[in-house]
């Protein structure tokens, strides 16, 4: 397993560069980037056939910066420079444990006053530049993918918050004990509580700038099915504890590989399992007993539904259709994985469940009204 970038170019290359980031954070990275393509894909799409309309917008130019963008720009640069100055005096401390230095009190007052300075300063050139004897109000033209950088933050927060709150409720045990460090930590994520909360917040922003929510619906779909796939990836190579029961069966196709089907993710970054003869390091044990690797399955599944969401995409006409189906589809690969994977269980009437069962079946029951709702009313939503 590769905890860290620096243990992937380790093994990559024989090569030891000390580097402050994780793998399973590099991935969510890049699963927004993927995200993000393909929602503009889409907003693009979308509005070249009519569905999506540019919306007009009086702004104010000329003006030179305010007190209170000055004020902001320089709490923003402050807090920069405390933390990265502070990180650059003790990178080895950074690297080894970057989420104490960046959440913790710590941090370099005089760095903080230098940054501040220097963002303050830059935010008054850049205005006083574009200063204008007397500021006018102009008329400019928004294309809907011109939001995504609102939307993908707005994703980003939200969805972090859904995601740490559902994994605390669902491990509510570990919670009580440690409740700050347990909502600090940049580990412990549900999925759907940042599909849930992530997806609020992203209709919300839309709504407030003309986006139908059935139309946002539909152009989350296939980008979120790929976000998902990429994301896994990380769960997989930093081994995050988001593995599979124990597979002791034996491989039932000779062509496959031994860690396609049962694994014991060695140098995991959950530090679960027993330890490793001659480790040296943070990360050094690997489980007792072999896996299942649901983390890959998932990559696999996902990226072939995505593929499958973005060739029908061009076929279906009415608003809530590919929301739906995608709703489906996410609900049936989560529920069938949930069967060979750890998670907490719950018994309710004697039916034990675990969470992500109980939501991936709301979810494929909501995906279904979605699509018997889009046929029924096939006629009134076309002009939605």
């Amino acid at each position: 397993m590769f905890p860290t970038v620096s243990h992937f170019i380790e093994y990559l290359f024989g090569v030891q560069v000390p580097l402050p980031f994780n793998t399973f954070g590099v991935f969510v990275a890049l699963a927004f980037i993927a995200g993000y393509w393909a929602f503009t894909q889409e907003f693009k799409r979308k509005e070249a056939l009519g569905i999506l309309h540019t919306i007009r917008k009086l702004v104010v130019i000329g003006q030179p910066a305010s007190a209170g963008e000055l004020v902001g720009n320089g709490i923003f640069g402050f807090l920069i420079g405390y933390k990265l100055v502070y990180a650059l005096l003790n990178y080895q401390l950074f690297v080894s444990d970057a989420q104490t230095v960046l959440l913790s009190l710590k941090g370099n007052f005089f760095g903080g006053i230098i940054f501040a300075a220097l963002f303050v300063y830059w935010d008054y050139k850049e205005k006083n530049a574009h200063k204008l004897p007397a500021p006018k109000t102009v008329e400019v033209t928004q294309h809907p993918y011109e939001l995504m950088g609102n939307l993908i933050v707005w994703a980003a927060v939200w969805g972090f918050l859904g995601a740490k709150i559902f994994d605390n409720l669902e491990h509510w045990d570990t919670f009580i004990q440690d409740p700050i460090g347990s909502l600090l930590s940049f580990s412990g994520l549900t999925f759907y509580g940042g599909l849930i909360c992530g997806g609020a917040a992203v209709l919300y922003i839309a709504n407030k700038n003309g986006i139908k929510p059935l139309h946002m619906l539909d152009i989350g779909g296939p980008g979120m099915m790929l976000a998902y796939s990429v994301g896994r990836i990380g769960c997989h190579m930093s081994g995050d504890g988001d593995w599979g029961i124990a597979n002791l069966n034996p491989k039932p196709f000779t062509w496959l590989p031994d860690w396609l089907w049962a694994y014991t993710y060695p140098n995991n970054v959950a530090n679960e399992g027993e330890p490793i003869a001659n480790c040296v390091g943070k990360f050094c044990r690997e489980l007792a007993q072999p896996v299942y690797p649901t983390p890959l399955y998932e990559v696999i599944v996902c990226f072939i539904l995505f593929l499958i969401l973005w060739k029908i995409r061009h076929l279906l006409k009415s608003p809530g259709m590919m929301f739906g189906i995608y709703l489906m589809m996410n609900g049936v690969e989560r529920f069938c994985v949930e069967l060979i994977r750890v998670n907490s269980r719950y018994n309710v009437a004697g039916i034990p469940f675990t969470q992500a069962e109980l939501i991936s079946s709301l979810l494929f029951l909501a995906g279904l009204l979605l699509v018997i709702n889009a046929i029924k009313n096939k006629e009134k939503l076309a002009s939605y």
